[in-house]
C-alpha cells in the first residue's frame, strides 16, 4: 500500500509538499516526527510530518530520504498552532515552523565534495585553482564548499567545483547537518570494586601520602554522603574540583589507583539545575488586598478563559501569579510565564526556584545547544507538572498538559515580532494556544493595553483590579518640570537643575536612581556647522547616530557604520557637531557631574549577552551602581528597592510621535518606569522634562489616572475608526527600485480600493522609506467588527497573487501585517 506525507519544511513555500514513504520507512512515519526531504535536484531539508494519508497526487512524488526522529518532535496542538499562525497572520507553515524550533532542530543539507572514483586515470589538463583543489580533497577525501574556499584561497570555489564536476574529476552529494552538538559533563563516582566500608578505607590508605589525593577523596564522600556502596552517587568534576581548588591531574592519579571512575552524561540545562539552589523559602503571604484579588481572579476563571489583572506598579502582582503557578502544579498540570524581556527573567528566576524548585527557562540568549536541551527535556517529560519560564518564543514549547498560562506586562509590544514572519503577538497567540489546551489565562499590567482592558471592560475577559501598593506603600510623587527654557541655553540641555538637585539629594541618602531616555547612541546625529550636511546611511534613507565608545557612526535599520569624519564630506569644513542626546552622553554626561557615584547604562549596546543582562542588573539590585540609565529596558518590571528617584528626561519624543497609540504607549512607558521608585515604604519621586507641560497625557500620569486615559483614547480612537473599534491589516510593499515601486503600489491600489473603497488607506511613504536599499510603501487596511477578517485575508492573497504575474513586478515584495503595533 502507497503512503504519502504532507511535510513542512522551513521555506516560505504556499503548502506543506507531499511525499511518497519508501515501504521500509512506513512503520517509523508519525505525525510530528522530522524527516529528511528531498527539495530540488540536489538540497535536502529536515520537515515535520504533518499528515499521513494514501491520497496519490496527481504528479510524481519524490521519496522522503529517512526519518529523523523514533517519536514524534512536535505534537498535534503545536500542528495546530502552527497552522493557526500561518492562517491568521497571513505567513506560510514553514516560516512558522523556522520560528518555532529551536535552530539546531530545523537541518538543512549541506554541499559535500569528494575525488571521483578513476580520476587519476584522466588526463585532464587543469588550472591552478583545480589542482589546489584536488590536492586539498586527497588530503581530506570530503570537504564542504565552505572548507574547499578556504583550503585554496577563495571567495566562492562554486564555480571551479563545477568545472571539476564537467571533467568528472569530483563528485557532489547532500548531507543534513545539525548546527548543535550535545554538551556533555564528565561525572566522578567511587570505583566499582569499592563495594564496602573496608574497601573505601583501603582507598584512603593509598593517599596516605599523597594529601591532595585524600582532600579530593574526603571532599568526594562530604558530597555523596551517605554512601550507597551498591550504587555510589555521581558527583560533578566540575563541581569537585571547584570545592577543593585541586587540580584535575589529581583526579587523574587517583583514577589510576582505582580510587575514582569517571562518567560522561549528557548536560543537563542551566535552567533545570536546581542543585545548588536553597529551596527553603515558602510561598509568600498575600495581603488582604491581594487576597480579594487572587479570590477574585479565580472566581472568574469560572467563567471565562482569561482574565485581566489590572494591578498598579508594586501591587504584588508576582505573588499573585506564584499562588496560581502552585494551584496550577498541584493539579498535575504545567504552567507558563511569558515575560516581554530577557533582563527581567534574571531577577525573577531565582525568586522562582527558591518557591517551586526546577524552573525552566527558554529565550534567544541562550545557545542553540540550551534552547535544544530545554525543548527536549519538556518533551521527554510531558506527563510531569512544570513551570515554565520565557519570552515570546516560549510558546512554541512542546507543551501537552498545559493548565495555565501568565502573560506578565501584556501591554508590551516586544510581545509582537515584527520580523521576519510570521509577525504573532504572543500574548494572542498564547489565548489560543490555551484554548486549545483547556487551560487559563492571566494577563498583568499595571498600565493594560487599551485592547485588552476594553475586553475586560465589554465582557469578553474576566477584570480583576488590585489599585494599592503592596505593604501600604504609597504611590511615587509625579513631578512635571517645564524645560522650554533650556532650548536657548548653552551647555547641558537634557538635565534640569531641578532634576540636578533630585539626583545629587537621593545620592547623599544612600539611595539610587533610574534616568530613562528612549534612544541609544550618543546622539541622533552629527551636523556641520557651517553647511548643514548630516551623514546618512548609504542604504537607508535615515542619518547615522554617532555612538562615542566606538567613535563610530551607525545605521539603527541596517548595521551600516563608519567611522567618525574629522571634516565635512560636503564643504571641508571642521565645525562638525554631535546634536541631541542618547543614552551614552546622558551616562558620560553624570560621570562628570557626579564623578564620585557609579553610573551605568542599560541599552541594547550594553546588553548584547545574557551576561551582560545579568550582571547590570545584580550590580543594580547589590547597590554597586548608583545612577542606572536606560531605554525602554529599564521601564519594564524591574523590581529595585532602594530606588526612590525616576526622571524622563524627554517626554515630548514619545508624545509627539505620529502614530495613533502615541498617547497610550507614552502613558504606559512613563507609569511604568515611574512605578520603578519608591517601591519598599521608602517615598518615591518621578520627574518628567517635557516641553508640553499642559499635555493631557502627562496630567494622567501625573495622577496616575489609567481610566481617564483610557476614556481618551477610546473615544478618539471611535471616532477616527482605529482598534478597538476596528482590526487593521498593514501592508508594506518594498522593491529596488523606486519607480516601479510607485507603479505597483498604484496597480495594487487601483485592484484594492475597488473592493474595500474606503477602507483602504494609502498607498504612503513611512518615516523611513528606503531600509537596506529597497523602498518602502504603506497600505493600511481597516475591517469593521462583524465583517469577515479571513474574507478580507482570502481577496489580498489573491490580488497579492494577481499582481506579482506581472513581469515588472516579479520582484515586488508584499508583506502583510495583521494587528500591526
Amino acid at each position: 500500500m502507497s503512503i504519502f506525507v504532507d511535510v513542512i519544511l522551513p521555506l516560505a513555500l504556499p503548502k506543506p509538499l507531499t511525499y511518497s514513504v519508501p515501504p521500509d520507512m512506513q512503520a517509523a512515519v508519525q505525525v510530528g516526527v522530522r524527516v529528511a526531504a528531498p527539495v530540488g535536484r540536489r538540497k535536502i531539508y529536515a520537515g515535520v510530518v504533518q499528515r499521513i494519508h494514501g491520497d496519490v497526487p496527481p504528479y510524481a512524488t519524490k521519496e522522503v530520504a529517512s526519518v529523523l526522529d523514533s517519536a514524534p518532535l512536535v505534537n498535534a496542538r503545536q500542528l495546530a498552532l502552527w497552522s493557526w499562525i500561518a492562517q491568521y497572520y497571513m505567513c506560510s507553515a514553514g516560516e512558522v515552523m523556522k520560528a518555532a524550533l529551536p535552530a539546531a532542530l530545523k537541518m538543512e543539507s549541506e554541499t559535500r565534495v569528494s575525488l571521483d572514483s578513476g580520476w587519476e586515470d584522466l588526463e585532464l589538463e587543469l588550472s591552478r585553482a583545480e589542482s589546489d583543489m584536488l590536492q586539498a580533497l586527497q588530503a581530506k577525501t570530503t570537504l564542504s564548499v565552505e572548507e574547499l574556499s578556504a583550503a585554496v584561497h577563495l571567495k566562492n570555489a562554486l564555480p571551479v567545483v563545477q568545472q571539476l564536476l564537467s571533467k568528472r574529476a569530483v563528485r557532489i552529494e547532500e548531507q543534513l547537518v545539525s548546527t548543535c552538538k550535545p554538551r556533555y559533563e564528565t561525572m566522578v563516582t567511587l570505583h566499582p570494586s569499592i563495594g564496602s566500608e573496608e574497601d573505601l578505607n583501603a582507598r584512603f590508605a593509598l593517599t596516605a601520602r599523597a594529601p591532595q589525593q585524600e582532600q579530593l577523596l574526603l571532599a568526594y564522600v562530604s558530597m555523596a554522603l551517605p554512601i550507597a556502596y551498591s550504587a555510589p552517587l555521581q558527583v560533578a568534576q566540575k563541581a569537585l574540583l571547584e570545592k577543593t581548588g585541586i587540580a584535575a591531574a589529581v583526579l587523574k592519579a587517583c583514577v589510576s589507583k582505582n580510587i575514582f571512575a569517571l562518567y560522561r552524561r549528557p548536560l543537563r540545562p542551566a535552567s533545570a539545575d536546581d542543585e545548588a539552589e536553597d529551596f527553603s523559602a515558602t510561598m509568600p503571604t498575600l495581603s488582604p488586598a491581594q487576597q480579594q484579588a487572587y479570590d477574585g481572579i479565580r472566581q472568574r476563571f469560572a467563567e471565562k478563559q482569561v482574565v485581566l489583572l489590572h494591578g498598579v506598579t508594586s501591587s504584588g502582582k508576582t505573588e499573585i501569579y506564584m499562588h496560581l503557578i502552585a494551584q496550577a502544579l498541584a493539579q498535575g498540570k504545567q504552567a507558563l510565564y511569558l515575560l516581554p524581556e530577557i533582563a527581567l527573567t534574571a531577577q525573577l528566576i531565582n525568586r522562582l526556584k527558591k518557591v517551586f524548585g526546577s524552573v525552566g527557562v527558554y529565550h534567544s540568549k541562550f545557545s542553540d545547544a540550551q534552547r535544544v536541551e530545554e525543548y527536549r527535556r519538556l518533551l521527554e517529560n510531558s506527563a510531569q507538572p512544570s513551570l515554565m519560564l520565557g519570552v515570546r518564543s516560549s510558546i512554541f514549547l512542546p507543551f501537552s498538559n498545559l493548565g495555565l498560562v501568565i502573560v506578565d506586562e501584556e501591554h508590551e509590544n516586544t510581545y509582537k515580532q515584527q520580523s521576519p514572519a510570521p509577525r504573532y503577538h504572543a500574548r494572542d497567540a498564547a489565548i489560543m494556544m490555551a484554548a486549545q489546551h483547556g487551560a487559563k489565562v492571566l494577563l498583568g499590567s499595571a498600565t493594560p493595553a487599551v485592547e485588552s482592558y476594553h475586553n475586560a471592560a465589554s465582557g469578553k475577559y474576566g477584570l480583576v483590579e488590585l489599585l494599592e501598593r503592596y505593604g501600604q506603600a504609597e504611590l511615587p510623587e509625579v513631578r512635571i518640570v517645564n524645560v522650554a527654557y533650556l532650548k536657548s541655553r548653552q551647555g547641558e540641555k537634557h538635565f534640569s537643575p531641578v532634576l540636578l538637585n533630585e539626583i545629587g539629594a537621593a545620592l547623599e541618602r544612600g539611595e539610587q536612581v533610574i534616568l530613562f531616555r528612549n534612544r541609544r547612541g550618543f546622539s541622533p546625529y552629527v551636523e556641520c556647522r557651517e553647511c548643514g550636511w548630516i551623514p546618512q546611511c548609504e542604504h537607508c534613507n535615515v542619518s547615522l547616530t554617532y555612538h562615542k565608545r566606538s567613535h563610530q557612526l551607525v545605521c539603527h535599520y541596517c548595521g551600516f557604520a563608519i567611522g567618525l569624519p574629522q571634516r565635512c564630506l560636503a564643504c571641508d569644513g571642521v565645525a562638525l557637531e554631535a546634536k541631541g542626546f542618547g543614552t551614552e552622553k546622558v551616562e558620560e554626561d553624570l560621570q562628570l557631574i557626579f564623578p564620585s557615584a557609579a553610573v551605568e547604562r542599560m541599552d541594547f549596546d550594553t546588553t548584547r549577552t545574557r551576561s551582560a543582562y545579568e550582571r547590570i542588573i545584580a550590580d543594580f539590585e547589590s547597590r554597586k551602581i548608583q545612577i542606572l540609565v536606560g531605554t525602554q529596558m529599564v521601564t519594564k518590571g524591574l523590581d529595585f528597592d532602594n530606588v526612590s528617584l525616576v526622571g524622563v528626561l524627554n517626554a515630548d519624543s514619545m508624545l509627539s510621535f505620529p502614530d495613533f497609540r502615541a498617547g497610550e504607549r507614552s502613558y504606559q512607558l512613563m507609569a511604568q518606569v515611574a512605578g520603578r521608585a519608591g517601591r519598599r515604604g521608602k517615598p518615591g519621586r518621578v520627574l518628567i522634562q517635557t516641553v508640553q507641560p499642559q499635555h493631557h497625557i502627562l496630567s494622567c500620569v501625573q495622577r496616575n489616572d489609567y481610566q481617564e486615559m483610557y476614556r481618551a483614547q477610546v473615544a478618539d480612537r471611535q471616532e477616527l475608526l482605529y482598534p478597538p473599534f476596528v482590526r487593521l491589516i498593514e501592508l508594506t510593499l518594498k522593491h529596488r527600485s523606486e519607480q516601479t515601486l510607485l507603479r505597483a503600489a498604484q496597480a495594487l491600489a487601483l485592484r484594492l480600493k475597488a473592493i474595500f473603497g474606503s477602507r483602504l488607506l494609502g498607498p504612503v511613504a513611512p518615516l523611513v522609506n528606503r531600509i537596506q536599499n529597497r523602498f518602502l510603501l504603506k497600505f493600511t487596511l481597516k475591517i469593521e467588527r462583524g465583517k469577515s477578517v479571513e474574507k478580507a485575508k482570502a481577496l489580498l492573497l489573491a490580488q497579492f497573487a494577481e499582481i506579482r504575474q506581472i513581469d515588472e513586478f516579479r520582484q515586488l515584495e508584499i508583506i502583510p501585517d495583521v494587528d500591526p503595533l
